[in-house]
């Protein structure tokens, strides 16, 4: 392996990957306000208005997902992150302040758009520095500070909310601390990183590839070499160069994304972004605490359901991160795919013979464990990489845009399944889905590992013949 500036890419890599932190918070620290900014808006016997409260954020989402590669390969991958840390800094500030329940999802919607953003830009910056041996590895930091963010946010709504006494009315609790300001102060804990984001986003350099497609190839290289000194740089510039038609012109244009090459490959990108939410996994977390319950923990299920689901989350991410540049990309999301369906199967099975406690506790978790080092992160790393150089910006913002249609999706459909398929018929529903994810990443997904982005470039159009020059 050759030497690297581990300290600088480290450092540069953990300031894009607080984006993932905050989309990880942001997009939790609403769950444990919800009792309390009900209350105080008045919207507890309108189911549809929870549902908005609770939903409006992925407008934001999707809107930002389709806007940022466009502007990321016009404007930058560094503007578009500072944009994104303001717009949580805006959105955790006017959260709080919210007086009105308009107001509120204002906020929220804004918030989103950096959401979409984040989750978009955070990766493909990190993929576009890494070195490649190294680069599953970097890319992971992202998924690792997303689980923490969330982590993060249930801790902390924990630790904000004070104990309501047993029989407090409706009205007692909206008059109480929680009901007036306890919920506030959960938005307005995640200034604190969006801020430190922000600030931190101006001294961190613009991605090499970057430089490189805008022809600012001194500046390519100046980052480069501080990555791994002036050979490394000089090598790395030709094989980037090259990855570009010499003398024209260096924009991205949407017609490139029609060529039969580039289109096939971005049906890769969206058919797994898709994938990654329809795997079930949401559906496991939506009955976490239900399963808890029937495995007899009967006390204070939901923080047991914070330490136990959220820590099982966040130390396979991290074994993730161990193993994705070890085993390879492929590997890893076949155990994910292949590991849910047999699951899914097995709970299903559990839930159709009325069988609870704690083999269906034990699923739970183990669902979670083989998602947290599978599907969740590899996803992610897989589009960062995947893409060629010259659309890799609007190509990663239509998969992320098709990751947020498919979580949009799941939300809306999964009532209808659980209530024409029940519990059982709906767990073996999304194992099918996993048996065609597994199906689709064995006949369609080529190894990554250990290649550089130009390289798997090459690797991914090479079968692809066709006329017109991407």
């Amino acid at each position: 392996m050759k030497n690297y500036n581990y300290t600088f890419l480290i450092s540069i890599s953990l300031v894009a990957a607080l984006g993932g932190l905050l989309f990880g918070y942001d997009w939790v620290v609403i769950g444990g306000a919800k009792p309390f900014y009900e209350l105080y808006f008045g919207i507890t016997n309108s189911p549809a208005l929870q549902g908005w409260a609770m939903s409006s954020a992925l407008v934001g989402c999707v809107a930002g997902a389709a806007v940022a590669g466009k502007l990321s390969d016009t404007y930058g991958r560094k503007p578009l992150l500072i944009v994104a840390a303001f717009l949580f800094s805006a959105c955790a500030l006017g959260t709080g302040f919210a007086d009105t329940f308009n107001a509120f999802i204002l906020w929220r919607i804004i918030g989103g758009i950096g959401i979409g953003i984040a989750s978009t830009i955070s990766p493909l910056y990190i993929a576009e520095i890494a070195p490649q041996e190294t680069r599953g590895l970097f890319v992971s930091i992202n998924q690792l500070t997303i689980v923490i963010g969330i982590l993060g946010a249930q801790i902390i709504n924990m630790l904000i909310t004070k104990a309501i006494p047993e029989g407090f009315t409706p009205e007692q609790i909206l008059a109480s601390w929680n009901g007036q300001m306890g919920w506030r102060y959960m938005f307005w804990a995640g200034l604190l990183p969006a801020v430190l984001f922000f600030v931190l986003m101006f001294f961190i350099p613009e991605s090499p590839r970057y430089r490189a497609k805008k022809g600012q190839y001194s500046k390519a290289e100046g980052t480069l070499a501080k990555i791994g000194g002036q050979a490394y740089a000089e090598n790395e510039l030709v094989t980037i160069r090259e990855s570009f038609d010499a003398g024209e012109e260096k924009r991205t244009d949407l017609k490139m994304l029609l060529d039969k090459r580039a289109l096939s490959i971005l049906t890769i990108g969206i058919v797994l972004a898709a994938f990654q939410q329809w795997c079930g996994i949401n559906i496991i977390f939506n009955y976490a605490q239900e399963i808890f319950v029937s495995a007899g923990y009967g006390i204070n299920e939901l923080f047991m359901n914070i330490v136990i689901t959220g820590s099982i989350n966040l130390v396979f991410t991290i074994v993730a991160m161990g193993t994705v540049d070890k085993f390879g990309r492929k590997k890893l999301m076949l155990l994910g795919s292949g590991g849910l369906a047999i699951i899914y199967a097995v709970m299903g099975y559990f839930y159709y013979a009325h069988v609870t406690g704690l083999p269906l506790l034990l699923l739970v978790l183990l669902a979670i464990a083989i998602y947290a080092m599978s599907l969740a992160p590899i996803v992610w790393v897989i589009l960062s990489e995947i893409f060629p150089n010259k659309i890799r910006g609007v190509a990663m913002s239509i998969a992320s845009f098709a990751l947020w249609i498919a979580s949009a999706l799941l939300v809306q459909t999964f009532p209808f399944l659980n209530e024409s398929l029940g519990t059982s018929g709906t767990f073996w529903c999304y194992g099918f889905i996993c048996v065609l994810g597994f199906v689709f990443v064995l006949k369609k997904l080529p190894e990554t590992k250990n290649k550089s982005l130009e390289e798997i470039e090459h690797l991914m159009l090479k079968d692809k013949k066709d006329t017109t020059k991407i």
